[in-house]
């Protein structure tokens, strides 16, 4: 200990180094206060539509928008803690802000949550913890606001307070609808946390509920992570437990499913098929895994067997992508 505090310059070094990270980790705080605006102000426009008539409305959209911050940091951390666990040096979570504005329809407030490994990853093994750790973690905080939101839903008051005509034959004629994918997952909370008799909205109303909105988003944010192309979190959790070649066998299927989903959806939306199965935002996705994620996971310097405990928890994982996957997760038409 003694030649450590007698060696200036590298307790110099060692000072600087701790300094740059401590301002580094403003950034963060910084684009997290940023996301926590933005998701609060798209929070107010999904429950009342656009337009903010003075700072009180405000807190309408906070539920909404710590409940996002919840289901992202979730999922984010759970990334970050696994690879502490196994000594890869990684970053904080950095949100990302997404301003809300009329021109983009969909817009959750955020574009999600990102952390960066800056050291390389040391083995499938560890590969396969942080890879799952995340979707995981995400996935409760998920289910937890939704289950929150099925047991302490308002009365039909509450839908009514938001458009007065909702029970009358004209509600939604010459509106544009939107209407969220229903999921066996969601499905099977719904029916199983609501009584019968129960007001409960329909797919078409569920934005203007925070915690069922966000823990449907979840859902969606969880599914999309899950695919198994590349270094998508199910990407790296298929590649451990199955290696490179099983991986890409499976990897190119899903991103074919994908492209027959999404261009069914597409074929809705220009030629008027009316399949009413699909989403074209599934070929845009996978337009973005193909060029830019890519389709094959790089190889790892160490490939190990995963032990029991692991692969149970990876079968689990791929469950959880088939209960929470929706083919045709946003619809949107005009009432006639």
């Amino acid at each position: 200990m003694a030649e450590y505090y007698t060696q200036p310059e590298f307790t110099t070094d060692y000072v600087k180094v701790k300094k740059k990270k401590k301002n580094k980790i403003w950034i963060n705080i910084f684009l997290f206060l940023i996301t926590l605006v933005t998701t609060t102000i798209s929070g107010v426009q999904w429950i009342k539509g656009f337009g903010l008539q003075d700072i009180s409305v405000l807190l309408v959209g906070l539920p909404y928008s710590l409940s996002i911050l919840f289901v992202l940091g979730s999922h984010e951390f759970g990334h970050y803690f696994a690879a502490k666990y196994h000594k890869v040096d990684a970053t904080l979570p950095y949100f990302i802000p997404l301003p809300s504005t009329e021109l983009f329809f969909l817009n959750f407030g955020t574009m999600g949550a990102v952390i960066k490994t800056k050291s390389q990853v040391p083995s499938n093994k560890a590969m396969f913890d942080i890879g799952i750790a995340g979707p995981i973690a995400g996935f409760i905080a998920s289910l937890l606001l939704l289950v929150y939101g099925f047991t302490h839903l308002p009365g039909k008051e509450y839908i009514m307070a938001i458009h007065p005509d909702y029970d009358l034959p004209t509600y939604g004629k010459n509106a544009l609808g939107l209407t969220f994918g229903d999921t066996i997952l969601f499905s099977f909370i719904r029916n199983l946390f609501t009584s019968p008799g129960q007001f409960i909205p329909p797919m078409s109303e569920i934005y203007h509920y925070p915690f069922l909105c966000v823990g449907w988003f979840g859902l969606f944010v969880t599914a999309m992570n899950m695919i198994p192309v590349g270094q998508l979190d199910g990407g790296h959790i298929i590649y451990s437990m199955f290696g490179e070649k099983k991986h890409y066998i499976i990897a190119q299927i899903c991103l074919g499913i994908l492209v027959i989903v999404g261009l069914l959806g597409l074929g809705d939306v220009l030629a008027g098929w009316n399949i009413g199965f699909g989403w074209s935002g599934w070929l845009f996705w996978a337009v973005i895994l193909f060029f830019i994620i890519k389709v094959k996971h790089p190889p790892m310097p160490v490939f190990l067997h995963l032990d029991l405990k692991r692969r149970i928890l990876g079968y689990i994982s791929i469950f959880i992508l088939i209960i929470s996957f929706s083919p045709s997760p946003f619809s949107i038409s005009l009432g006639v």
